[in-house]
C-alpha cells in the first residue's frame, strides 16, 4: 500500500524523516491520505518547522525503515477521528522541533541564543489551532 510520509531535504544526501517524540519514542506518522499530510505538514510550516515535502513511499519500505532505525511507526487513516489523548497528539504537531536534528535543512545557518517563544502567544496559538 502507498503511504504518504514528511520528509526534510527529500531526495539529498542530507535527507530526513519527520518523526514525533512521545516519551522515549520515536514515531513516524504515515498517511494514507496525501491531502492529510500536506495539512500536517503546513501545520508543521506555521510552528516554523523547515519546510517538509510530501514523499509517496511504500508503507512496507516504510516499515522496515522504522524497524531497522529503532522507529516506530503509526498509520494514519483517511477519515482519522482520535479516539484518545494518544491520537490527538499525532494530529497535532509538536511546539517545538529538536535543537539537534541528524540532518541540517538546506541552506541553514547556526543560531545561537534564540529567543524563547513568548508564553502567552504559544497559549493564543494553541488555542487558534483548536478551532482548526
Amino acid at each position: 500500500m502507498r503511504v504518504f510520509v514528511l520528509l526534510f531535504n527529500a531526495r539529498t544526501e542530507n535527507e530526513g524523516i519527520h518523526t514525533i517524540s512521545i516519551g522515549d519514542r520515536n514515531v513516524v506518522l504515515m498517511f494514507a491520505e496525501e491531502d492529510d499530510a500536506t495539512r500536517y505538514a503546513l501545520l508543521l510550516e506555521a510552528q516554523d518547522f523547515p519546510e517538509p515535502a510530501v514523499e509517496a513511499l511504500d508503507q512496507d519500505e516504510v516499515e522496515d525503515f522504522c524497524s531497522g532505525a529503532g522507529y516506530e511507526c503509526k498509520l494514519i487513516p483517511q477519515g482519522f477521528v482520535p479516539q484518545d489523548e494518544f491520537d490527538r497528539i499525532l494530529l497535532s504537531p509538536p511546539e517545538a522541533n529538536l535543537e539537534n536534528t541528524d540532518w541540517k535543512p538546506e541552506g541553514s545557518i547556526e543560531v545561537e541564543d534564540a529567543e524563547a517563544p513568548d508564553p502567552e502567544i504559544e497559549r493564543m496559538r494553541r488555542k487558534l489551532e483548536g478551532l482548526l
